[in-house]
């Protein structure tokens, strides 16, 4: 746009309205005494000392007393003229009801009614104020955790004993006893009536034929023979 500018006093206006409207939006209102009010109580200070362990003060908070005007008032005093109700240079006062208290500081704070002996029967009160506390950051939800699944575990199986290899060993056949062998008899030779050694024809004992190689030939013999007789003729 042309020929616009941003005027300064504008923006700390602004600025200055949201800082009040944030304040005034955080800020908490205490009715004091709640339906009680900010009256004489019926039983002594311990009213007020009750109602205010209930509540949470901050810088910031707004302390509400509602009492008819003209017949209560509500003082701010120190520590040292709460105990004694002493009336005489109060922090603040304000006389007309209902009045409204703006907590400016941290700390303990204590309020008495001036009128008569108001304070001395029970209309006084106590309060700790703690700091302002920071807008809390929105707190980022975690995202949900989806369980792992687990598989159930496998059962392994049982091995299968593998065939043995060993060889049994070898059986050796007994060897043969001296007990179980036949006994092999001794030839026995017979003897001849002549004495001689000759085997007796019931020897069991067989020799093998002669080689023909070793007997001398039948027909080297016969002619030999008849040569021989010849010669004797002639001689």
């Amino acid at each position: 746009m042309a020929g616009f500018r941003f005027n300064p006093m504008v923006i700390m206006a602004l600025m200055l309205a949201s800082v009040q409207f944030h304040s005034t939006v955080a800020q908490t209102t205490h009715v004091v005494g709640d339906a009680l009010g900010w009256n004489i109580p019926p039983n002594g200070p311990s009213a007020y000392t009750t109602w205010a362990s209930t509540q949470t003060f901050r810088v910031g908070d707004v302390l509400l007393f509602n009492f008819t005007t003209g017949f209560h008032n509500v003082a701010e005093v120190s520590q040292a003229a709460y105990a004694p109700c002493t009336t005489a240079n109060p922090i603040s006062i304000a006389t007309t009801g209902p009045a409204r208290v703006t907590l400016n500081a941290p700390g303990t704070h204590y309020y008495i009614c001036t009128v008569g002996t108001h304070c001395q029967i029970g209309q006084k009160l106590t309060i700790n104020v703690s700091a302002a506390s920071a807008t809390p950051a929105p707190t980022p939800t975690p995202a949900p955790v989806i369980p792992t699944p687990v598989s159930p575990p496998t059962a392994s199986p049982t091995p299968t004993p593998a065939p043995s290899t060993t060889t049994p060993p070898p059986t050796s056949s007994p060897a043969p006893s001296s007990e179980d062998a036949s006994p092999v008899s001794p030839p026995t030779f017979s003897q001849s009536p002549s004495g001689s050694n000759a085997p007796s024809p019931t020897d069991t004992t067989i020799l093998p034929p002669p080689s023909p190689s070793s007997a001398p030939s039948f027909t080297a013999v016969v002619p030999f023979t008849f040569l021989t007789i010849a010669l004797a003729f002639f001689y």
